[in-house]
C-alpha cells in the first residue's frame, strides 16, 4: 500500500485524455516495447515509449487512453519520450491500458 496524499498532491499529476494515432517497433528498447504516437487534441501530438507487447499494434490505433501529461520529457534509446501512458499493472507485470469513457474530448484533464 502507498502512503497516503492529499489534494495537492493529487492535482499535481497532470493526466489528459489522448488517441493512439501511430505505433511502430521499438527495437532499440531494452525490454519489448513499442514507440506510441498520441493525440491530445488542443494541446498536440507527444510521443512515448510503452512496454505494451501484450497488445496487437492495430489494437492499440485509433485507442483512447490515458496519459501522464506534465513528466520532463525522458530520452529513452533514440526516442524523447513526453508522456506517461497509464494502466494497470498485474501480478504477472502485464499492463492493461485505462480506457477513458468514450465521450472524452481529447485533451481533457483527468480528475
Amino acid at each position: 500500500m502507498s502512503e497516503t496524499i492529499d489534494w495537492n498532491d493529487f492535482i499535481k499529476v497532470d493526466m489528459r485524455i489522448g488517441r493512439i494515432v501511430d505505433v511502430r517497433d521499438f527495437p532499440e528498447a531494452r525490454k519489448p516495447a513499442y514507440i506510441l504516437t498520441v493525440d491530445f487534441g488542443p494541446l498536440g501530438i507527444r510521443k512515448t515509449s510503452a512496454q505494451i507487447t501484450n497488445y496487437a499494434k492495430e489494437g492499440l490505433l485509433s485507442r483512447d487512453v490515458v496519459a501522464v501529461f506534465n513528466f520532463p520529457p525522458k530520452q529513452i534509446g533514440p526516442l524523447m519520450s513526453e508522456i506517461l501512458v497509464l494502466g494497470g499493472v498485474e501480478k504477472d507485470g502485464t499492463v492493461r491500458l485505462l480506457k477513458p469513457d468514450p465521450d472524452c474530448e481529447l485533451g481533457s484533464r483527468v480528475a
